[in-house]
Order: C-alpha cells, then structure tokens, then sequence
C-alpha cells in the first residue's frame, strides 16, 4: 500500500496516483478507481517530468517542484543541482547533470550517484 506524506503526519484518506493527464492549460489526477480527483493549474505546476503513485516531479522554470498525491507542493529544489530528470519510480526519482546519474528520494534528499556508463 503506498502513502503520501500527509498519511504518514497522520491525516485522513490519502489518494493514490494511477494517472497524472495534461489537457490544455489543466494537469488531472486520477486514483486507483480512475477516478478524477484532483486538477492543478498548468501555469502554477509547470510540465510534469514524471510521477508514482506517492509523488509528482515538475518543472516550472529554473526549478524542480514535488508535490504530493493530493497536489500539494511540498519541496522546491533548484536545477542547477539537480540536473536533467530523466525517470521517477516508487518513492524516487533520478535525473542526469553532466556526467553523473542522481538518485534523489521523494523528499528531496540526494541518495546516490554514478557516472554515467558510455
């Protein structure tokens, strides 16, 4: 069973993300019924680089934002340090600066990182 941060605080009934759609200047999110329950305004979230059940990883500008699965925005981070996002899975998601391969969790924090393999 996945968890957004707001279950793991304590909070009520949490949504799991199957779907995350781009429509026009609208990002929806559907859970696991696929079920609408949640829309978010493009020009405030930016372009989705990618999404789990738990977290959404965007970009607006010279910024990564990560929201969770109720559409709250809960880690901003620059990309100068983050680099190219190239995949997110689980509770993680990678992205590529120069040379190297950046494993980050679903908070925010830096947790590995490789060469790239040529």
């Amino acid at each position: 069973m996945a968890f957004s941060l707001s279950t793991l605080a304590g909070g009520g009934r949490q949504h799991v993300i199957s779907s995350v759609e781009v429509r026009g200047n609208w990002i929806y999110l559907f859970d696991e019924g696929g079920r609408q329950y949640k829309s978010l305004p493009v020009s405030t979230v930016g372009e989705v680089m990618g999404y789990s059940s738990t977290f959404i990883v965007s970009q607006k500008g010279s910024w990564i934002h990560l929201y969770d699965a109720e559409g709250k925005m809960y880690k901003t981070i620059a990309v100068s340090t983050v680099g190219e996002v190239i995949g997110v899975a689980g509770d993680y998601f990678t992205s590529r600066k120069g040379n190297w391969i950046y494993t980050w969790d679903r908070q925010g924090r830096q947790q590995h990182i490789r060469p790239v393999k040529r």
